[in-house]
């Protein structure tokens, strides 16, 4: 079994058991209230701003690198980015090899005001109303992870929900299917992942051979293995709306500063 197939059957299991503890009708009404006091933050519109827009991510580790950072909290990783110019955040809420939790999507809620994507592998429409009511504005819906229907019913419900969706492809075939979840046209946001999620290798190189295949319009997220300004800026050049940042920037010794250095924003005070 490849590592994406058993994450994805351990979190289709840890689904299951939260439908029995909290009922969706629940989370339902709990998005609703959400939605009434008007607090959305749209990930589409701070990723559509000139220039490549930086999406810096909360992550505690990875079934490729281990535990990656303890000892920092996540209100000071997440005030750090803000600080520093990150256009948005993502927040990793896979427990069982990621070891985050919808709770740390909550805190990032109440420290931020970034749009926040959920960072998991949503296979059910209860993820959803998890990610609206802990304080998503965003969620990824992977390719790879699953059906043509799945994706397509999922892409739906997170419009309804007014949920911003990355979709998430990571070679020609999946970006196919993905366009064709679009509407073939350029409306949405379609990520390159450059990691295999098979194999959990690498390939920058992937962002660049996918880019021209993109539809017209699309905002376009490259995703893993980035972690250098000049990286970055290869990125821009080539048109690519924004870039996700995780790993790198939570093993910094100074995360304000290693995320400035990315976002190129100037520290007060200086200059």
């Amino acid at each position: 079994m490849s590592v994406l197939a058993d994450i994805v059957a351990t979190t289709r299991e840890a689904v299951a058991a939260r439908k029995e503890a909290v009922p969706v009708a629940e989370l339902a009404r709990a998005g609703a209230h959400r939605a009434s006091l008007g607090d959305r933050r749209s990930l589409a519109g701070a990723l559509s701003s000139e220039g490549l827009s930086v999406i810096a991510e909360h992550k505690r580790s990875s079934p490729s690198a281990g535990v990656i950072r303890e000892g920092v909290s996540l209100q000071d990783v997440v005030g750090a980015y803000e600080r520093a110019g990150a256009a948005a955040l993502s927040v990793l809420t896979e427990e069982t090899r990621f070891g985050g939790d919808l709770d740390d999507l909550r805190a990032a809620r109440e420290a931020s005001g970034l749009p926040i994507l959920r960072k998991d592998f949503v296979v059910d429409d209860y993820q959803l109303h998890e990610a609206l009511a802990a304080g998503a504005d965003a969620v990824l819906l992977i390719v790879a992870a699953l059906a043509h229907d799945e994706l397509a019913e999922l892409h739906d419900l997170a419009g309804k929900l007014e949920l911003d969706a990355v979709v998430e492809v990571h070679d020609a075939r999946e970006l196919a299917v993905a366009t064709d979840v679009l509407g073939g046209g350029g409306a949405g946001i379609i990520g390159i992942n450059n990691r295999d999620l098979a194999t959990l290798e690498v390939d920058t190189r992937r962002t660049f051979e996918l880019l021209g295949q993109v539809p017209e319009g699309a905002l376009v997220v490259a995703e893993s293995g980035f972690s250098q300004r000049s990286e970055l800026q290869e990125l821009a050049d080539a048109g690519v709306d924004a870039v996700l940042v995780g790993e790198a920037l939570m093993r910094a010794a100074d995360i304000e500063a290693a995320c400035r250095s990315l976002t190129g924003v100037v520290a007060a005070g200086r200059g």
